[in-house]
């Protein structure tokens, strides 16, 4: 490897650089330090000029610029015009510094920037994690964020291999469909998670989300209920998918990938302004996905578009809404249900013997998940010191389709080998919508000497699911073991060797509709609403010393109770090097409703309450930004501990009654590194340790590690490299891959342990581009590593496969 970062190093320092275009990227902000939008760049030189507009997080970039000195101007109405000098060089990015726009006049600023590299897989800030501007340096938060240059890169075209690029994160359910709960589940620091957050505000799913859209994965880190809430997030974190954002200049990128298993996917992204002030902007993306299983069967078929306009009304008004529209088909995934309340019969994927290119499903029992989400925002600028922020979202996630599950039965036991699992099926109809407001005041000033940066909010969420499904009923049985003739004769009474078959379920629409025909359906209806009031302020005791303080409470009720929670959080961040080097630490917590219990005394009946559970959060680190943006780092240890956790039921013969005790410790160190350490290198790399237990609560779990937790150690890692001169400019290569160390994905005293083995997955791609179009072939999984997951369940992953994508932009 020493060898390779040199070979590396030499290439990018000695290559002949031709006279290529550069890049220009900054930020302007006001002078309470928060981002500027729609803040007018222009660059100019002989007469010619080109520009770009500042997004929300008051970024700008503009590409293609010819090398040469050159007066860059910002201006924005009411706004005084910032000039600057900059230098642009063939092939390099000039980085300008932070422009500061006020309303006073200021006297010409002169300054010449040489360009350098960028480290692309680093983000320095965020406007979502703590709901206000704030760079990760100074958050005493730790978030990993996965950009849309990292994917590109990677080729990554489903969710799941996304976040394969944020350390401590590892899926544990695959997207299964069903109503109210069917997109993935993740563990995040021990705890399950799914993705619900779209540019922080709620945005359900019943399947997997579509990354046509994505800009960039906020994995934001520990348990977050005081900004965030609780229904929609776990104690271990939560997942923020940020959007792409219209902007002033007609652009567009056309992509076509195509794969193994009949993979065909097109991606489509334009955007152009719609008034010749170039207030008014709309972007469009959008993307159709074909892909079959590598197993015997299975498909997945998908159509997504998601529009969003901008409106700069005038320099204080300005409206944002966007909307994303995913219908997709597919066959449930395979998942094999281990029993819950037997021991177990097999231990590991060894005992079990089972073929992983089985799916146990056929193409004709194929599931529907159409989901919408609509976002509107409005940013108000009250002074120069408050912003207001009101924004709407409203989602919806259906199920319409037939979905399965194989789940292993104990009444079989005269069978000396393998497993048999029962198969059942029903007929999803089932919708889930969400309606969220928010109304946010964002402020940014000063009291005395200390600076202060306040979001305070109130937020109402209503969630309604509309259950319309049939009950279960049992198809089939399937059976993985080699006594074949012991299943058939013994379970199914099949004597003729001629008709012996390992799964004895009907796999059509029309037989599955027969075997369904007699299921009463029962409508359900269920609405939640969450009513809170929130609180954070950041405030700068010294440049270098920040505190934070923040405070939610909130308010839940649906038909049978209601409850109110109190949530804290409080961050300490010390900066020995200013913007250079923090220490932080973070108290922080999480809570979950409990629901009002039945309960028998002494032969009487009556209705116990319950107060909510808590998980709280001790976490120190440190957080690295050196070497001019070369290398970014993360390092943390956290310390979870979740009171009141579950209800334990305890019977005996006259009464009947619940106990509220049980305790769980996740404890852990998670390390993230970004880093450019030569031109046209960047490296991305991720370890993570989890050391989670039950310590208090039900008999089978005592003790032991939750089947949540996921694998205790976790690595991920990736280099890529693009040479930036010479012959090869423009030719680069990339590799990298995840390690995860086994996992207990079955874990009780009652049936014993089930252990999914230790993997390492290495993938590897070539590509070759230049400003205009790019040409990529990846191979993933290039051992062809047979591998698993689960949550009680196994989950076969997917084999070696090979794709090549063609980028063109314009």
């Amino acid at each position: 490897m020493k060898r390779l970062f040199l070979f590396f190093a030499f290439l990018g320092f000695s290559a002949t650089a031709l006279a290529q275009t550069g890049t220009i990227k900054g930020t302007v902000t006001a002078v309470n330090n928060s981002p500027l939008e729609y803040v007018t760049i222009t660059i100019g030189q002989n007469g010619t000029s080109k520009g770009a507009l500042t997004d929300s997080r008051g970024a700008y970039e503009i590409t293609g610029i010819q090398p040469g000195a050159y007066l860059l101007k910002a201006s924005s109405v009411g706004l005084k015009t910032r000039e600057i000098r900059v230098v642009v060089r063939s092939n390099e990015t000039t980085s300008v510094p932070n422009i500061v726009l006020t309303e006073q006049q200021e006297q010409l600023a002169e300054v010449v920037v040489e360009g350098h590299k960028t480290n692309k897989y680093a983000q320095k800030e965020s406007a979502y994690v703590s709901k206000m501007p704030l760079s990760d340096i100074e958050n005493p938060q730790v978030f990993n964020s996965i950009g849309s240059e990292l994917l590109e890169d990677q080729v990554v075209t489903n969710f799941n291999d996304a976040l394969k690029n944020a350390p401590g994160i590892s899926l544990l359910w695959e997207p299964t469909g069903r109503g109210n709960d069917g997109a993935g589940y993740f563990s995040i620091r021990g705890f399950a998670v799914q993705p619900t957050m779209l540019n922080a505000l709620p945005a359900l799913t019943n399947g997997s989300p579509d990354l046509a859209n994505t800009e960039r994965i906020e994995v934001i880190k520990g348990p977050s209920g005081t900004l965030y809430g609780s229904s929609l997030i776990s104690y271990g974190g939560l997942i923020n998918i940020v959007t792409k954002k219209p902007f002033s200049t007609f652009r567009g990128n056309v992509s076509y990938t195509a794969g193994s298993y009949g993979q065909n996917r097109v991606t489509v992204d334009v955007n152009t302004p719609l008034s010749s002030e170039k207030d008014i902007n709309l972007r469009v993306n959008g993307a159709y996905h074909t892909q079959n299983s590598y197993q015997d069967a299975g498909f997945r078929r998908s159509f997504f578009v998601a529009p969003s306009l901008s409106y700069q009304v005038n320099d204080k008004l300005s409206f944002l809404v966007n909307a994303e529209i995913y219908n997709g088909r597919s066959t449930n995934q395979t998942m094999l249900f281990l029993d819950r309340g037997a021991p177990l019969r097999v231990h590991n994927m060894e005992e079990l013997d089972y073929d992983h290119k089985r799916s146990y499903t056929s193409n004709d029992l194929y599931i529907d998940n159409p989901t919408y989400s609509l976002q509107a925002q409005m940013n108000y600028k009250l002074s120069d010191h408050w912003t207001s922020q009101t924004a709407f979202s409203n989602s919806s996630a259906k199920s319409d389709g037939y979905y399965s599950y194989l789940y292993e039965g104990t009444q079989y036991t005269p069978l000396t080998e393998g497993i048999v699992l029962a198969r059942y099926i029903n007929k999803q109809k089932s919708e889930t919508v969400g309606t969220d407001i928010q109304q946010n005041f964002i402020g940014d000033f000063e009291i005395g000497s200390m600076r202060n940066r306040i979001v305070a909010g109130i937020d109402y969420l209503q969630t309604n699911v509309n259950n319309n499904s049939t009950p279960y009923i049992q198809n089939g049985m399937v059976y993985i073991g080699s006594d074949l003739q012991g299943f058939n004769e013994q379970v199914l009474g099949i004597t003729d060797p001629a008709g012996y078959t390992d799964d004895s379920g009907v796999l059509t629409q029309a037989g599955t509709d027969a075997l369904l025909a007699e299921s009463q359906i029962t409508p359900n209806k269920t609405v939640q609403e969450i009513f809170s009031v929130y609180a954070s302020d950041v405030i700068n005791i010294l440049p270098e010393l920040s505190a934070m303080a923040s405070l939610r409470v909130d308010r839940f009720w649906d038909d049978t109770y209601n409850q109110t929670s109190f949530s804290p959080k409080f961050g300490l961040v010390y900066q020995p090097v200013l913007d250079k080097v923090s220490v932080f630490a973070n108290y922080m917590d999480g809570f979950t409703n409990v629901a009002p219990q039945t309960i028998v005394t002494e032969g009487v009946t009556s209705v116990e309450s319950f107060k909510p559970e808590h998980a709280n959060q001790l976490e120190f680190g440190t957080k690295l930004n050196l070497f001019d943006d070369k290398l970014t780092a993360t390092l943390s240890y956290y310390d979870i501990k979740v009171t009141d956790r579950t209800l334990r039921v305890d019977i005996d013969a006259n009464n009947y009654f619940y106990t509220q005790d049980g305790e769980q410790r996740s404890k852990g160190f998670e390390a993230n590194i970004n880093a450019n350490p030569v031109r046209g290198l960047n490296l991305i790399a991720g370890y993570s340790y989890n050391d989670s237990r039950l310590e208090e609560g039900a008999a089978d779990f005592k003790g032991r590690r939750p089947e949540e937790a996921g694998p205790v150690n976790m690595a991920n890692f990736w280099a890529g490299y693009q040479f930036t001169g010479g012959r090869l400019e423009g030719f680069g290569l990339g590799f990298g891959g995840n390690y995860a160390g086994e996992n207990k994905i079955m874990n009780r005293n009652t049936t014993g342990v089930f252990t999914v083995p230790e993997y390492t997955v290495l993938n590897a791609s070539a590509f070759y581009g230049t400003r205009d179009f790019r040409i990529t072939l990846k191979l993933d999984n290039i051992t062809d590593e047979e591998y698993y997951k689960g949550w009680s369940t196994i989950n076969p992953q997917w084999t070696r496969t090979i794709s090549a994508n063609f980028s063109y932009t314009f």
